[in-house]
């Protein structure tokens, strides 16, 4: 079985030449200013102008779902909510929410299938989400190496 592959890179220029999927985590509250998606901004507006009016439109904004948005001829941006809030709750509990990520993963892995794409990401939910790699990994591994998508980690 094949794995994650890890190189040295910017996961907003993701290698390859078939279709590509870049995915990262946002908030369950709207936020979009910290973190990844800044450099996914300095890329393309479309992403968080999406998440924005995803957001005030409350239409299925909940942690597990996911948003596609085409950025270039062959490349989307998926924002996976897999974050709820943005800091620690009253009981140190960081903001991340696995079940959530592993919930988008699984949509993921159906756009992937569809359009014959790659995925790309840095090591989501790891930074300001709170997350743990170890965690996070074998959520990958179960939703989309184990379903013969090809997954490509950044870390810059």
């Amino acid at each position: 079985m094949r794995s994650v592959n890890y190189i040295k890179g910017d996961a907003t220029v993701p290698k390859g030449e078939d279709n590509k999927i870049i995915v990262h985590i946002c908030n369950d509250i709207g936020g979009w200013g910290k973190g990844f998606v800044l450099a996914v901004s300095k890329r393309w507006k479309e992403p968080e102008e999406s998440y924005r009016t995803w957001f005030k439109s409350k239409e299925n904004f909940n942690l597990g779902e996911v948003q596609f948005v085409k950025v270039e001829n062959n490349l989307w941006v998926a924002n996976i909510i897999g974050q709820h809030k943005i800091r620690k709750d009253e009981n140190g509990k960081p903001p991340i929410r696995y079940d959530a990520i592993e919930v988008g993963l699984k949509t993921v892995f159906l756009k992937a299938k569809q359009l014959g794409a790659s995925v790309h990401m840095p090591r989501i939910g790891c930074g300001l989400a709170g997350g743990r790699w170890e965690h996070i990994e074998p959520l990958i591994e179960k939703t989309l190496i184990q379903n013969k998508i090809k997954v490509v980690v950044y870390d810059f």
